[in-house]
């Protein structure tokens, strides 16, 4: 019996594979990917030394708990699968109490119980892209059915990668999923922004994003390792009358601020659209 399998074997499935094996969490034995594509079973099985399948029934019988990777368009029809899978073990058996870690945007608990069935133990996590290089943010919520074990096993998952955090509230899911589940895209946005102004101005565009990256790298360090307030740290930077201040002033004419909340309650509401279902 595997102690995890993941249906989807995806770049974050990879990501978190990687970083159990790594971090020697799990071995490569303790684990199982179903995928439908080939060519991402062989490279997982080459790079990671894991069982790999193309049958999601297949990882359900063979694995302790399930990881759900897949996409939030087509969970209902795998879940479907599992749960006809599950009906045909018997509510006597373990399988039917199996945990489910869903990492699947917008899909909540109840929509996860529905399609799993009542017995099934569920956990709903919101991770993000930087696990990929082992400094990703999660947060999750478990089920009433799941117990504070299988949150803390859910936690081990995701602290191999990065950062986890467990929630009461299911409703903070859809925040956090615009702040750090798609948060990377907008430092990335900011980051190209920067340095695209900078080659304008003349500086080489390998130069300005290694610049661009650099500061955003070391303002993210000194930001989470002073004990300043934010507004403190501006004004350090901000001297009256100087370059920074000059460059503020423009963001404040433009609603910076205002973008980015907006960006963020725009995120916010595609992740509630897509719990409902709404393609």
């Amino acid at each position: 019996m595997k102690k995890l399998g993941f249906i989807g074997g995806g770049n974050m499935a990879e990501a978190l594979a990687h970083g159990l094996i790594h971090h020697k969490v799990f071995k490569a034995a303790d684990l199982m990917v179903s995928d439908v594509a080939p060519e991402r079973r062989r490279k997982l099985a080459r790079a990671l030394k894991v069982t790999t399948t193309d049958d999601n029934t297949e990882v359900l019988r063979e694995s302790a708990a399930i990881l759900l990777a897949v996409k939030p368009q087509t969970i209902d029809a795998v879940m479907g699968e599992l749960a006809a899978e599950l009906a045909k073990a018997g509510k006597k058996t373990a399988r039917s109490g199996k945990l489910f870690i869903s990492i699947a945007a917008g899909i909540t608990i109840e929509r996860l119980t529905r399609g799993l069935g009542k017995r099934a133990r569920v956990i709903r996590v919101m991770p993000n892209a930087p696990a990929m290089v082992g400094h990703g943010m999660a947060a999750m919520v478990r089920a009433r059915g799941a117990s504070p074990a299988d949150e803390a096993f859910a936690l081990k998952i995701f602290n191999a990668v990065g950062d986890a955090v467990a929630l009461k509230d299911e409703k903070l899911l859809d925040v956090v999923t615009a702040l750090s589940g798609s948060g990377p895209a907008y430092v990335y946005l900011f980051a190209k922004a920067m340095a695209d102004a900078a080659v304008s101005e003349g500086i080489p565009r390998e130069l300005a994003i290694r610049m661009a990256l650099k500061t955003i790298r070391g303002a993210e360090h000194l930001m989470r390792e002073s004990k300043r307030e934010v507004a403190d740290l501006i004004r350090a930077v901000a001297s009256p009358g100087g370059t920074t201040e000059a460059a503020l002033r423009r963001f404040a004419e433009h609603g910076f601020s205002d973008i980015v909340a907006a960006a963020l309650h725009a995120a916010s509401d595609r992740s509630r659209e897509l719990g409902r279902g709404i393609n």
